[in-house]
């Protein structure tokens, strides 16, 4: 967690930062420092800001209505290809036009979208800024009805959670991740709660809309046991393990572990391959990698070793019955450091860890190692986009468009249509893909991005085409039907913290 000196740095982006369909600067969760908005950042929060404005007088609608709507999102992206390049396929009549927008949107809401990186917090967390986060939209007149009145996280996790996974994005099908810790007070969720969550979703729904990981910790007195008891009990699909160890509180990280540590993770996934007899998702073994920028590796060198990606070609080779999932695909440069990221690939063609990832099936001949996007297209997006698209390039080049998997961290960073609208837009500049062998990503609902939205996910998750068809008319599309034709209500806001003005 943030320590007291970093908590004084920061405030709630709920409540200060500009609710742009597209986040005009970086927030964090408590995992690590924001960065300050950057010249570009504040550049395309003026043209965003200008664009809406005329085009709500135009429509006779206030600029914060004007944004929820598909028009909104198309402008925004506008003034996105304005401030970096022409990177998104938008056109300013889309902007312009809300018939031709929602047009394009409805055309693609049915579009099948896996989302297996989601998060909301427990009740009784001691990360408490997400609840005075709540208490200053209050306070700031932004929501009356939360005006004057206690918050807790149930008020702000779960249901909002749902709202904006469910009903303010186009996700159809999502899994509830976490984040352990040494201190049981710190855990984001338990395993218990992840499985308390998906039973209630999937109750709720009729079908099968939340999946569920549970969190696994090597090295930590007693915990073969405990996978034996969460395979028994709560029967997750799949599992999911933070190599650093403990990633909220790295200063209480004893035990760092090694995917390739034949001693203390080869029995472990011995027991994911029989477990896997009866239920073939537990073939997936998800890992936390990377978000471990040069400051952090300063303050915590001891961990350095155990964030990058050195540990995953010897054990997808050792283990080819397994897959094993990258998550955030190593993209290491949180916390400020974007502009290293982008001089790194610019001088050498590279960029930590993600190259790397990418390298990984050539190097040792494996097919089963998969990058999830995470944080990796979420934060590239909103500071450095050209590398965010050479992060694609990379990735679908050394990967394979078949092994690149959607997730995209929310609620963290708000209902995540945002990054959905990024990546059906999003195409690899010319210059790069001559330059570096990059495959174009293609339309939105083209072979490529139809992949990594969903049919990946499918396949690795085992949602076959009977599941699908089942989601069409359960009570979630119902109640998502309804609340489209009232107007919707997404609110554009970004959760956790960012960095003061000065």
């Amino acid at each position: 967690m943030l320590t007291p000196e970093e908590l004084a740095q920061v405030v709630p982006a709920e409540s200060t930062v500009f609710p742009s369909p597209i986040p005009a600067q970086c927030i964090s969760s408590d995992e690590y420092m924001p960065t300050p908005q950057t010249e570009k950042q504040r550049e395309f929060e003026a043209r965003v800001k200008a664009i809406g404005n005329e085009m709500a007088k135009k429509h006779g609608i206030t600029r914060r209505r004007f944004f929820k709507s598909a028009a909104g999102m198309a402008a925004a992206f506008v003034a996105m290809n304005d401030t970096y390049g022409p990177l998104y396929a938008v056109s300013r009549a889309e902007a312009a036009t809300p018939e031709m927008a929602n047009e394009r949107a409805n055309a693609l809401k049915s579009q099948f979208i896996m989302d297996m990186h989601t998060h909301f917090l427990r009740d009784d967390t001691r990360i408490m800024g997400f609840v005075r986060q709540r208490e200053a939209v209050g306070k700031a007149g932004w929501n009356p009805l939360l005006a004057g009145k206690p918050q807790t996280i149930d008020d702000l996790k779960f249901p909002n959670y749902f709202k904006e996974i469910y009903l303010d994005s186009d996700t159809k099908i999502a899994l509830i991740s976490g984040s352990g810790s040494e201190e049981p007070r710190d855990w984001f969720l338990t395993n218990e709660m992840k499985d308390d969550a998906r039973a209630k979703v999937n109750k709720e729904a009729g079908t099968k809309r939340m999946y569920s990981h549970a969190i696994f910790m090597p090295g930590m007195p007693g915990w073969m046991d405990k996978v034996d008891r969460d395979l028994e009990v709560l029967k997750p699909d799949s599992f999911k393990g933070y190599t650093v160890g403990d990633n909220t509180n790295k200063q209480l990280a004893r035990h760092p572990w090694r995917l390739d540590d034949e001693k203390l993770l080869y029995p472990f996934y011995e027991k994911l391959v029989k477990a896997s007899k009866t239920t073939p998702s537990l073939r997936n073994v998800c890992f936390h990698k990377g978000l471990f920028p040069p400051a952090t590796a300063k303050e915590f060198p001891n961990l350095l070793e155990y964030a990058d990606v050195r540990d995953v070609g010897k054990a997808a080779k050792d283990w080819p019955q397994l897959n094993f999932i990258v998550y955030h695909s190593a993209f290491r440069f949180t916390g400020g450091a974007y502009k290293v990221g982008m001089e790194q690939f610019e001088k050498t063609g590279r960029i930590d860890w993600v190259t790397d990832v990418s390298e990984i099936p050539e190097k040792f001949g494996v097919k089963n190692v998969y990058g999830d996007l995470g944080q990796l297209f979420a934060q590239s997006t909103v500071a450095e986009p050209r590398l965010n698209a050479a992060m694609m390039g990379q990735l679908v080049k050394g990967l394979g468009a078949d092994h690149v998997v959607w997730g995209t961290d929310a609620v963290w960073t708000g209902a995540p249509q945002w990054q959905i609208e990024a990546l059906r837009r999003l195409e690899i500049p010319e210059d790069m893909r001559k330059k570096y062998g990059f495959p174009m990503l293609g339309a939105a609902d083209g072979p490529t991005k139809t992949a990594i939205f969903g049919g990946n996910n499918a396949r690795l998750y085992g949602v076959t085409a009977q599941h699908r068809a089942s989601l069409v008319n359960d009570r979630f599309a119902l109640a998502k039907q309804a609340y489209d034709l009232e107007g919707g209500n997404r609110t554009n806001m970004a959760y956790g913290y960012a960095i003061k003005s000065t």
